[in-house]
């Protein structure tokens, strides 16, 4: 949140018992008046009372049950990389831990909720739940906590006073509130308002256009008026009335983008909002200066260079758009947009944008699935397409079981032949095997390569030998990865490479050469690599360039050029989001320690490793030759630090904070 908290020390309390005395207990009231604020507290309070940690879930941007708990694992950093089922994984991942677990927004996706949080709670003896919503849950032994509107008191005071008070500060800081007048009015808008937070924050963003006099008038006007309680329960009048009453005062154009804003699943670059939300009277230039307005209406919360809207007054956006008669189109401009972004990612990813394009598709990841979700039912072509792109990031951003659910359903539909499609075949290849199926892998590579041939394109030979020299890689078949891999660059590959299945079937040959014994041709092809990286800017290829470096140097005895490669495969890998890679990264870097005699400092990176493969569930540590070595590098550091200290230092990074136990690693000795 980005203001202040006021008032509920009677409800911070009494959550707080709740909790120390149940093991779910739900916050439930109607929309606005303070349940995720109120959550949000409780939260950074009692904190400390949960050994391993509060993990927060914002559901407010789904719309439906299929990517519910996906965005649970994702929001507990469970990137599971088995094929097995997620909810499996959030019980095993969840076991033993001593867990708040905060659902907010539960009332989309209800019964999806009751049935998961059933699950965790038997599965998972030390975990809590604290939720938000208009329901409650409904599972057994569930505390319900009704959140009531804030106080008001006779004589003007009360916590709904307080909030009104201190947003004016914010909203008119030459505002005096202290006349007899001044207090009247304010006691009688909070009181119009019934407390409810969010209307008392939208009455006090008009503060900057409006007096108090005026501001209790239109509302005890529109409050008399509204008669029509079919849509809001009479308890939502008065959050009604604000909402309209805020609406009615934006001017046309504000109105228009907010109502077109209601289409984005998540926060809003200005970028985005001028590509979707432009046409007709509403200029694209406008937009930011729109933007900015809305927000200092209340009706937007800026959040860095990003717009968010909270989840009830985008209802309200959403409903005028369904009266404009406009909503097809926005969701058609909408998946058209996140499309051509995936397009434009996908040729900018060889460059030095290609970590930009990384952070671009996170930030964008609701957008981007309800785009894929529009564009399955509508164009099954262009779905094809867009499916296939997420192939070099979803991946690498830890999103499997989306990435091969999206993939799997595009695939099913009825479309015909064409790169794209084997594309999409390469992009769910490279997921399941990812994932530990190779078997499956294995088929949809031999289906991708026949795809393949049927194309006839280069681009497309390259990203089926990718697929295939992946799979026989972590399947332990080196001499098999390297024979697809050198076949497709050598008949294929062009000089300099023209995109990423070169870079990627450059990779698969350079671990193939390693895994065979071949370290002389393996480190040169990793300098090549890296030369020709270095020279596009981008850090994927890199990254793993300076993976066989680092793994080659401490097969040969160069410990501290090992280590330096390790910290630069780990600097790139930390800057492209991809955890596999950080995970790989800690290894080699223990690796370096242990061989250095740094007993203690290959324990605290051993743990932190095993912390990241732990959230990625991998089924082999990594590649196979890999997993040999590691148990040698083991027995180094303990000799080096003894029994009792590496366990200790191995045990307690393994115990923390997984982003907390890397940044402690990055601060060591820079990369070069």
């Amino acid at each position: 949140m980005t203001t202040s908290f006021v008032g509920r020390d009677s409800e911070l309390v009494g959550v707080e018992t709740a909790l120390a005395q149940h093991r779910t207990v739900t916050l439930t009231g109607g929309g606005g008046v303070g349940k995720s604020r109120l959550a949000l507290r409780v939260a950074e309070q009692i904190r400390g009372r949960y050994a391993d940690g509060v993990w927060w879930v914002d559901l407010s941007n789904l719309y439906d049950d299929r990517l519910f708990t996906s965005t649970v694992c994702d929001a507990v950093d469970l990137l599971d990389h088995n094929p097995r089922d997620p909810v499996e994984a959030l019980c095993e991942w969840l076991t033993g831990r001593e867990v708040l677990l905060v659902l907010d927004c539960c009332e989309r996706v209800l019964a999806s909720c009751m049935a998961l949080v059933s699950e965790l709670l038997t599965a998972s003896p030390q975990l809590t739940v604290l939720a938000t919503s208009r329901q409650p849950l409904g599972v057994h032994g569930e505390h319900r906590f009704e959140v009531a509107p804030l106080s008001m008191e006779d004589g003007g005071s009360g916590d709904a006073v307080r909030l009104f008070r201190e947003r004016c500060a914010t909203a008119a800081p030459g505002m005096s509130l202290d006349s007899p007048d001044s207090a009247e009015a304010v006691s009688a808008i909070c009181r119009r308002l019934e407390g409810i937070p969010l209307a008392v924050e939208l009455a006090c963003a008009r503060l900057r256009e409006s007096s108090l006099t005026e501001i209790a008038e239109r509302l005890g006007s529109r409050l008399d008026t509204l008669v029509d309680e079919t849509v809001w329960p009479r308890r939502h009048r008065a959050l009604r009335t604000a909402i309209g009453w805020s609406h009615e005062l934006c001017s046309p154009l504000e109105r228009l983008l907010w109502a077109r804003l209601s289409v984005f699943r998540g926060p809003v670059e200005v970028a985005d909002a001028q590509a979707v939300c432009a046409g007709g009277p509403l200029a694209a230039h406008d937009i930011p200066r729109l933007l900015r307005r809305l927000a200092d209406q209340s009706v937007l919360q800026q959040v860095g260079t990003r717009y968010r809207m909270l989840d009830t007054l985008c209802e309200y956006g959403a409903m005028w758009l369904a009266e404009l008669g406009e909503e097809r189109a926005l969701v058609r401009l909408h998946a058209s947009h996140f499309a051509t972004m995936l397009a434009e990612s996908e040729a900018g990813w060889l460059s030095d944008r290609q970590v930009a394009w990384y952070t671009r598709i996170s930030e964008s990841h609701a957008d981007v699935r309800a785009a894929l979700d529009h564009l399955i039912e509508s164009d099954p072509v262009a779905a094809v397409e867009m499916a296939g792109r997420t192939g070099l990031f979803w991946p690498c951003c830890g999103h499997l079981h989306e990435s091969r659910d999206y993939l799997e359903r595009v695939l099913a539909l009825d479309t015909p032949r064409s790169p794209s499609r084997t594309r999409a075949l390469w992009a769910l290849g490279i997921t399941l095997t990812l994932q530990g199926d190779h078997g499956t892998a294995l088929r949809i590579g031999e289906e991708c390569a026949e795809a393949a041939r049927q194309d006839g394109t280069p681009e497309s030979e390259l990203f089926a030998a990718h697929t295939l020299g992946l799979t026989h890689l972590m399947a332990g078949r080196p001499q098999a990865a390297y024979e697809v891999s050198d076949h497709a660059l050598t008949t294929r590959g062009t000089s300099p490479p023209s995109g990423a299945p070169q870079l990627c079937c450059m990779v698969i040959r350079t671990f193939a050469h390693s895994a065979l014994g071949q370290l002389t041709e393996a480190y040169e092809a990793a300098v090549e690599l890296r030369r020709l990286s270095v020279r596009y800017g981008e850090h994927w290829a890199r990254s793993y360039a300076f993976h066989q470096l680092a793994f080659i140097d401490l097969l040969q005895g160069r410990a501290d050029d090992a280590e330096r490669h390790a910290r630069a495969m780990l600097a790139s890998k930390h800057n492209l989001n991809d955890n596999l890679g950080i995970a790989l990264a800690l290894d080699l870097l223990t690796g370096a320690n242990a061989v250095q005699g740094n007993g203690v400092g290959a324990a605290r990176t051993s743990g932190t490793g095993n912390t990241f493969w732990r959230m990625l569930g991998h089924p082999n540590h990594g590649t196979p030759e890999l997993s040999e070595v590691r148990d040698q590098w083991e027995l180094q550091a303990r000799n080096a630090a003894g029994d009792d200290a590496y366990d200790k230092a191995f045990h307690d990074a393994l115990n923390d904070d997984a982003e907390h136990g890397l940044a402690l690693v990055l601060q060591g000795s820079p990369s070069s």
